[in-house]
């Protein structure tokens, strides 16, 4: 998957959200961390849940709001969401 500059900004920004330290320094790095990780983007907050969901998540009855909040989910700013499973 590629990941744009907005996308890999949002991951370097708050990549402490998930990472008890810093995995990326760089665009470059951000980009093959993200790779390795095979993180996805994704265009609304419904296909977070489909994601979830299709991965065979246990949701346990959460709702998009608690869902959005996972650590794994990085609101991108411009209505995508990079979904990152450490």
């Amino acid at each position: 998957m590629q990941f744009d500059d907005v996308v890999l900004q949002c991951f370097l920004k708050h990549q402490l959200q998930l990472f008890p330290e810093t995995v990326a320094e760089s665009l470059e790095e951000a980009e093959h961390f993200l790779e390795e990780c095979m993180a996805v983007v994704v265009d609304s907050p419904e296909a977070v849940l489909e994601y979830f969901d299709t991965a065979g998540i246990d949701l346990d009855g959460a709702d998009q709001d608690t869902i959005l909040e996972a650590d794994e989910v990085f609101e991108v700013g411009d209505g995508r969401y990079l979904i990152v499973e450490g």
